[in-house]
């Protein structure tokens, strides 16, 4: 090589690497920073009346509108400005369309989907949606139209990825969105065909010993919220927490939002992709909204002939609904599903030929409504019981709090009637003998306003009484958290909103530390020393009960409880691929190791300290042979990550949250899993909305460049909150719609 031809090789690099460069950043402006949320400036919109958008630090949306239909309508239009990829994608989950994007990974979702006959559930609650409702919802989608029409060359990077474009928004899609959230939040039928097979291969009166019918009945009623009245706070007004848990997703399922129109004031979270404000305050009261977990769907064995679709019930034969589905199926051809629907609705083909067709209560013609505006626009309890009354499901409860002072809690949803049977089990299809007595009555359920504590405290339980007189199912949450947010909140009075947090991030887990103590005792009781066990010993021995990421204890009891678990199922059935992991397992270990029932276990502490020894084995291949160098976070440890951005080459991994390792279980306050965590954070002050506080896991945008993605994320993590800004807005940026 020539003294001359080095010089002009390096140019040719250096302004090579420069084009590079700069096609690269072309590309990410095009595609990816083009398509981020407008947030200032002026839009010609089809409104009624000039409107305005203003944005505060964390990109929360708080609207100002002439009408109701125009807030919608501007509702509709900024969550597509930051959600539009997820609302499709989660109505295309829904409605089992993923696999016509995303290839044959997603066919068996499709599928899923399809025979629980989803978005033909949608269209026919459409045709029986009261008339407030299907406006609110079409006011909402014109938005979210109007959105997509004017941006069709801007859209989220994911539809350019994908090449598609999404198909317009219409009043079905946003049922699809809520139908998501009712089959998330019950599915009772999979613990029903679980406790089949159980006892199908084993022991009838042990496997229904390991699933309890009441779970575990209390005083107060039950979910993931409580409320306190004036006289155990500093402001003498009622505060009111809420920090429902659900599956993480990034974008985390709720968005912000604060809805102002003449009837109007309301802040919270909303759903993306249906309007109004889901969980939240307006200016006269707050409210808060966890799953009962009350069973509303029941499997029947029917005696049909596939050939023909031919059934019989009550004496005669008739003849099922034949339905065909077709699902497209990127780069491939397209698939056939055929269903036969019965008059208790959709058929499974279960192994061994066994028909079980799934009633569930969403499928009711005409219980799907809509109620949240008018729950937005209550200004007291009659009105809220009212508006709450019209909620279809899934079965929920409900607290609340008013400016006046009062507090109160009402269950709600279609809760079946079942009169013959407890609806824990498959049933006879053809006798008719098991049939839905129609829907247990609002007023009848249970409820409370202003009781004499003071205080009512939520967190799964059960909160029907021994003599309900209607047969109570479900998979209902063991005791532990309620008692010990009762505990935490009892123990002093004058709260404040941020001390709310504290309860919201307690990580101490009774049942750990109980099941810590049994296997200490066994150890002891033992009487002679194993060198191999001390250390493990003495680890849960000094061990305070908090689930914490840095610590050994917790990381040891969570795989002493698997093998614990594990131990009891198969001792009551031999089923081979069953995973026992009812909700009240917890409470059923507890309960099993208290009264140490003949006829399970020769020798308790043998079965205990195997199941130390067991997880010692497990621990040491994973995280080392010595037992207090190990951390329970590196256990829980999740990562959230966008499905189609995650799988770009290189880059895709940047905009991932995670991997963290994370504190909690699902027996503490925070309640934490590989799955699921709190999805949102809020604490209403009666006193003064503006001291209210409220924060998203990560963030309020979708849109990965935006400075919202993921702007919560640490703050979320360390405990602390932001305020919920209602009264007083500082607003960053406006957006002005002009008709």
């Amino acid at each position: 090589m020539t003294s001359h031809a080095a010089p002009r090789i390096v140019k040719f690099v250096n302004i090579l690497i420069a084009v590079l460069l700069v096609a690269g950043a072309t590309v990410v402006y095009w595609f990816a920073w083009r398509p981020l949320p407008e947030r200032s400036g002026s839009v010609a919109a089809p409104i009624s009346a000039p409107a305005t958008v203003r944005f505060d630090t964390h990109g929360e949306p708080h609207i100002q509108a002439a009408t109701v239909e125009d807030a919608l309508f501007l509702q509709g239009y900024v969550t597509a400005q930051d959600r539009l990829w997820q609302m499709d994608g989660l109505r295309r989950f829904a409605g089992g369309t993923l696999a016509e994007i995303l290839g044959p990974a997603f066919l068996e979702s499709d599928q899923e989907s399809r025979r629980l006959r989803m978005r033909r559930i949608a269209e026919d609650a459409y045709v029986t949606l009261p008339p407030g409702d299907r406006a609110a919802f079409a006011s909402y989608g014109r938005g979210v139209n109007y959105f997509i029409a004017t941006h069709r060359d801007r859209l989220p990077v994911e539809f350019s990825i994908l090449r598609y474009q999404p198909r317009p928004w219409s009043v079905v899609d946003s049922l699809l969105l809520c139908l998501y959230m009712y089959r998330n939040l019950t599915t009772t039928w999979k613990d029903e065909v679980v406790k089949n097979d159980m006892i199908a291969a084993g022991d009838r009166s042990k496997v229904d010993y390991l699933f309890p019918m009441h779970g575990s009945g209390d005083e107060s009623p039950g979910s993931n919220a409580w409320v306190l009245a004036g006289r155990h706070t500093a402001s003498g007004k009622p505060l009111l927490s809420n920090d429902p848990h659900l599956e993480y997703s990034l974008p985390g399922i709720w968005l912000m939002m604060h809805l102002e129109a003449p009837g109007l004031d309301a802040a919270g979270v909303a759903l993306p992709g249906a309007p109004g404000i889901v969980i939240g305050h307006n200016r006269r009261i707050a409210w808060g909204i966890t799953n009962l977990h009350f069973d509303v769907q029941d499997l029947y064995r029917e005696t049909l002939d596939d050939r023909t679709g031919q059934y019989l019930f009550q004496g005669k034969i008739l003849q099922a609904r034949g339905e065909r589905e077709i699902i497209r199926v990127k780069g491939q051809r397209a698939i056939e599903v055929s269903n036969w629907v019965t008059v208790h609705g959709p058929v499974f083909l279960r192994p061994g030929k066994e028909h079980l067709a799934l009633r569930w209560s969403a499928a009711g013609n005409g219980l799907l409504q809509f109620p949240f505006l008018d729950i937005d626009r209550a200004r007291n309890w009659e009105e809220f019981l009212t508006a709450l009354k019209r909620f279809p499901g899934p079965a929920s409860n409900v607290v609340y709090a008013d400016v006046d002072g009062n507090i109160g809690y009402h269950a709600a949803g279609a809760l079946p009637i079942r009169r013959t049977y407890r609806g824990d089990l498959p049933v006879d299809g053809a006798s008719g003998k098991f049939e839905w007595q129609g829907f247990i009555p609002f007023d009848e359920l249970p409820s409370r306003y202003n009781p004499p504590s003071g205080m009512i405290v939520t967190a799964n339980q059960n909160p029907f009484p021994e003599n309900f007189p209607y047969a109570v199912n479900g998979n209902f949450g063991p005791p532990y958290r309620f008692h010990q947010i009762r505990a935490l909140l009892t123990a002093h009075e004058g709260w404040r909103a941020p001390e709310m947090l504290r309860v919201q991030t307690d990580v101490y887990s009774p049942f750990m530390r109980f099941l810590a103590g049994q296997v200490t005792a066994a150890y002891q009781n033992r009487g002679t020393r194993n060198p191999g066990m001390e250390a493990a010993v003495a680890t849960l021995r000094g061990w305070n009960g908090q689930m914490d990421k840095d610590l050994a204890a917790p990381y040891l009891i969570t795989l002493i409880y698997q093998h614990v678990r594990r131990a009891m199922a198969e001792n009551a059935s031999s089923a081979q691929g069953v995973e026992y992991a009812f909700n009240m397992a917890p409470a059923v270990v507890e309960r099993i190791l208290c009264e140490r029932p003949p006829g399970w276990f020769a020798d308790y502490n043998t079965m205990l300290l195997r199941a130390l020894a067991d997880s010692v084995e497990e621990g040491s291949r994973v995280q080392g042979h010595d037992v207090t160098r190990w951390h329970y976070g590196a256990y829980l440890r999740i990562t959230l990550s966008k499905p189609v951005i995650h799988q770009l080459p290189v880059v895709g991994k940047y905009f991932d949250v995670g991997p963290v390792a994370m504190s909690g279980a699902t027996t503490t306050v925070k309640q934490t899993s590989l799955t699921l965590m709190p999805s949102m954070r809020m604490t209403a002050d009666l006193a003064d909305w503006d001291r209210s506080l409220f924060n998203l896991p990560i963030g309020q945008s979708g849109q990965i460049l935006s400075s919202h993605y993921r702007d919560q994320w640490n703050d979320y993590l360390a405990g602390r909150s932001y305020p919920m800004e209602f009264g007083k807005v500082d607003a960053k940026s406006t957006l002005a719609f002009h008709p």
